[in-house]
Order: C-alpha cells, then structure tokens, then sequence
C-alpha cells in the first residue's frame, strides 16, 4: 500500500485486484444490456409492440433499484469477494432464462430479474477502495467504472455478429445464452483469484446493518425523503403494467405490489428509526457527524448522467435500426459509439478527483 505509483501493465498485488474487478463489472454490463443491439430480432420472435418493447427496457433497469441497496448491505456484512461471486452466479442463470424464454411473460420476468446484475458496481467500489490508498482510489475507481460501463458497448459491437455467426431464428437466444456462460465461467474465476482486503489488513464491518446513520433530525427526514422515488419508480412500473396499460398484470395483483410497497416503505422507516434514534434523544459527537444532503445531491447527479446514459443504451440501437435502416450489425457499432466514452470520462473523473 505504501507503492503511490498506479502500474496498470502490471498483474500483481492491487493492480491484479483492479484488473479482475473491472472484468467482473465489464461483463456485468455485457450480460445486464446483452438484448439491447438484439431488440429488433427479439421482437420479431415473439411479435412485440411498441409498448412491450419499452416496458421490457424499463423492466431491465427496474430492479437495479432496490438490488443496489440490499447487495451494499451484503458486501457490508459478507464482503465484495463472496457477493460479486454470488451475484455474477446467479446472474448467469437468470441470463439463460432469459435467453429461452417461450413466452413474452418469461422474457418481461426474467428482464426484471436482470436487473440485479446492475448491483455490480457497488460490489467493485467497496473492493477497490480497500485495496487502494487515498491518492490512488480516484483514478483506480474510474478505470474500474470505465472499463464496466464499457461492456454495453461490447455487446453492441459484439453480439450482433456473433447472433449471425450462430444462425437462424435462434441465434439472438444463443447469442445472449453465450454471455451467461461467460459470467457463470467467471464466478468461479473471481471467487477463487481475489481477497477482500490486502494481507494484513482488516476488513472493516458497519456495527448496524440495514440503513445509513445519519447525524441530525433534519437528516433523518432528508433520508425519509430520499427513499420516496425508489418505491414511486416501482409503483410506476407496476401502473404501467396493470390492466389498463400493457394488461401483464391483474388489478388484484396490482394491488398487491402496491400494498407490498407501501409496507416496505414503512418497514425501512422503523428500521431507519431504530438505528438512527439517538438522533432524537442527543446531539451526535462533531467527530461523527456529516451533511446528509451531500448524499443527496450526489443521488442527483448520478440519476441525471447514468440515468440518461441507461436510457440511451437501452433504446439507440433500435432507434437506429427503425429510423436509417440500418442493419443490426451497423447500429450496435454506431450505438457503441455513445458508451465507449466512459472508457476516457470515467477514469478522467476518477483522475480529477
């Protein structure tokens, strides 16, 4: 740790850990927007709509949501070693479900359940910040992230021409089934190649799990606050597929995920409260206390630059492909095009910072 210098040609002590992580996020991102450049043949296959097609893109990011949060509580508790193994494991089979879906409702659940490979980059930055100094983790976190975000890109430039390498109706399905055989291959890889810490080091764990602490009441209510769009989000997709709209959804079931909703809203409010009670009963020590809105306004941030760019990976290689006419192949190149960029802005970021 006491080396300053970042030696990315290397593949020995934290440069190996950066190299192996960001490898897990790259093809986190290959699996998570593998149907994206494959949209068109995908909805030939099973004769989508318009609206089915926009509520399957939705459907991917949906469960990224709460998937982050739960998965930073078990890299907390269990360490990013385990975690990432575990969701790159489960991830694959949910990719192959996918993959073989026979119906559009197995395609839209199990898009749904892609989400949680979207978890991954928590896991990575709790891995890299315990292997790299302060000078360091900026720069280490951005090539982390760039190299990540880039694997939408891979897949766009990618999967197409490996989808006519396989042929037929089916080749889009093996296409897919191709990347949830290279992260069920990686788990194994990962668990096996990495350690949470560096020798000697310890590998620190909150003393409460399951919400954040904050430091003053202001904060406490900041914090109710901020938890609001999480479950609107939800509500909103569980409204778009309710009988009135695309129909997947009966009104009883409907009904049910909302009430679902509500009562996990206010199951995180108490367990908020009671990790945060002392808040009420005292001022907090100045040596523990921080500005609740910083994270806040980071929130902000990251919803309008990666919230735009998931959106615009998700639909640019059909919006090619439907307004120039271009061929599959064509528009996943020009759609990689938009996240190839994180390879240079995200490790600028990190370098800046």
């Amino acid at each position: 740790m006491s080396d300053t210098k970042l030696k990315l040609l290397s593949f020995a002590g934290k440069t190996r850990i950066l190299h192996l992580s960001w490898i897990a996020f790259f093809l986190t991102f290959v699996v998570w927007f593998s149907h994206a450049p494959l949209m068109l043949a995908i909805r030939e296959t099973f004769g989508l709509t318009d609206q089915e097609v926009k509520a399957l893109l939705i459907l991917n990011v949906a469960l990224t949501i709460p998937a982050r949060i739960i998965i930073g509580m078990l890299v907390d508790a269990f360490g990013p070693r385990r975690i990432y193994s575990f969701l790159l494991f489960v991830s694959s089979f949910l990719c192959f479900g996918f993959a073989f879906a026979e119906d559009y409702e197995q395609l839209a659940l199990m898009r749904f359940l892609l989400g949680f490979v979207g978890a991954g980059f928590v896991i990575g930055i709790r891995m890299i910040s315990e292997w790299f100094p302060a000078k360091q983790v900026g720069l280490a976190e951005g090539i982390y992230g760039g190299w990540g975000n880039f694997g939408s890109a891979a897949a766009a430039m990618t999967l197409p021409t490996l989808a006519l390498f396989y042929g037929g109706d089916d080749g889009w399905r093996y296409a897919i089934a191709t990347t949830g055989a290279m992260i069920l291959v990686y788990s194994v890889i990962y668990f096996f190649s990495v350690s949470d810490t560096p020798k000697g080091s310890t590998y620190f764990k909150p003393k409460k799990n399951g919400a954040m602490e904050v430091s003053t009441k202001g904060d406490f209510f900041l914090y109710l606050l901020m938890n609001i769009p999480l479950y609107a989000a939800l509500a909103v997709l569980t409204w778009k597929l309710n009988p009135n709209h695309l129909g997947m959804l009966s009104a009883t079931t409907t009904n049910m995920i909302y009430a679902v909703l509500i009562g996990l809203y206010i199951f995180q409010t108490i367990r908020i409260y009671q990790i945060n009670h002392h808040v009420f009963e005292g001022p907090v020590p100045e040596i523990e206390r921080y500005k609740f809105k910083q994270v806040a306004v980071l929130d902000l941030a990251y919803l309008v630059t990666f919230g735009s760019e998931l959106a615009v990976i998700s639909m640019l290689p059909m919006f090619f492909m439907d307004t120039f006419e271009l061929s599959i192949i064509e528009a996943g190149m020009l759609a990689s095009g938009y996240a190839f960029m994180n390879l240079v802005s995200r490790a600028s970021g990190g370098l800046a910072s």
